[in-house]
């Protein structure tokens, strides 16, 4: 068991050298990446990115704080769509106007986390997911935001840098990513995430300690969707083009169960929860390129089922996982880290 004895052990980023060798070691295989991968592995790296970005702030709702949401397919849309049109309309450079857009949908976490105050569970589980599906239909309508039709993203240019490719956009998008990530593991480690916990673990005791609920539940919403609209933004100039039922429901469903596969409470499962759901979401967008799987499902959806049906086969196999992990691993792949870490600790014991 991991022992701490002061806060500057909880705190401190680097606890070993090892730590600090695999973490060079990490950084030299994300630089050199895009050089040896074909443009499609670039772009899976890139799809990725964005999704740690987004499920890295969920989990600090969700993992920490407690807060259900099934609506942040909402904060990423308002993102997507606020960065474009403050760079179009606006003439806000891309940075900024990518920063704006993750306050515009801080705003709008905010405001639904007011909600939270009083509902908690399936209640509001159904509050954020009424959210999420009110959005769209709003964008839907107003012209500035291309209706249905949807948005074309403009040229991306940050100072005389002109970022035309996947590979150009990785070195921009891995950097905020790392930026992004040790952010939300420094709020963890405040006395802000650790009001979170103790919202998370009993709200009653964490109030009679001094925690303000109406502060930190909100203020939980607020980051969350604040790192979803900037995952929003991000995810605008991947695509070059969105439009309103790109951010589905099953989005929100989707970004909800990386963070329970990977590990609720723990920043490192939400990282490979994102990583490990989004290689397998563009997968099974193919799956009948698959050599004999697709051949299969073919037959099977001609004898039985329509064929059409087949790219629906995604949302079984998220709904399956996420059922199997409930069931024999609730703390997700974070649970399995954890007891591997504690056999090879043990072993030969």
């Amino acid at each position: 068991m991991d022992m701490k004895r002061d806060y500057y052990e909880d705190v401190q980023l680097f606890t070993s050298g090892v730590i600090v060798f695999w973490f060079c070691i990490l950084l030299v295989f994300l630089a050199v990446f895009p050089l040896l991968s074909k443009n499609y592995y670039v772009y899976v790296a890139n799809y990725m990115a964005i999704n740690i970005i987004v499920v890295v702030g969920l989990n600090l709702l969700v993992g920490y704080t407690g807060q259900i949401s099934l609506g942040h397919a909402g904060f990423f849309a308002i993102g997507a769509y606020a960065t474009i049109v403050l760079m179009t309309n606006a003439h806000f450079p891309f940075l900024l106007a990518l920063a704006a857009a993750g306050g515009i949908s801080a705003i709008f976490g905010f405001l639904l986390g007011l909600p939270a105050l009083r509902l908690e569970g399936p209640y509001l589980a159904i509050a954020t997911l009424g959210f999420g599906l009110t959005i769209t239909q709003i964008i839907g309508k107003i012209k500035i935001l291309g209706e249905r039709q949807g948005l074309h993203a403009p040229e991306l240019t940050i100072g005389p840098w002109h970022l035309s490719t996947d590979r150009d956009f990785y070195y921009l998008l891995i950097p905020l990513t790392l930026l992004l990530v040790l952010a939300a593991r420094n709020i963890v480690k405040t006395k802000v995430g650790r009001a979170f916990v103790a919202i998370r673990d009993a709200d009653i005791a964490a109030e009679t300690m001094g925690v303000n609920l109406t502060l930190y539940k909100t203020l939980a919403f607020a980051v969350s969707a604040f790192y979803a609209g900037v995952g929003g933004g991000l995810y605008a100039f991947v695509l070059r083009f969105i439009e309103p039922t790109l951010f589905s429901m099953f989005m929100s469903v989707m970004f909800l169960t990386m963070a329970v596969v990977g590990g609720l409470g723990s920043l490192m499962g939400a990282i490979t929860g994102a990583a490990l759901l989004s290689w397998l979401d563009l997968e099974l967008r193919n799956i009948m390129s698959i050599p004999f799987l697709g051949e299969w499902l073919e037959a099977l959806s001609q004898s039985w089922f329509s064929l059409t049906g087949v790219s629906n086969i995604q949302f079984i196999v998220f709904g399956l996982i996420l059922i199997l992990i409930m069931v024999f691993e609730p703390l997700g792949i974070f649970g399995i880290w954890i007891r591997t870490k504690k056999y090879w600790k043990m072993w030969p014991f």
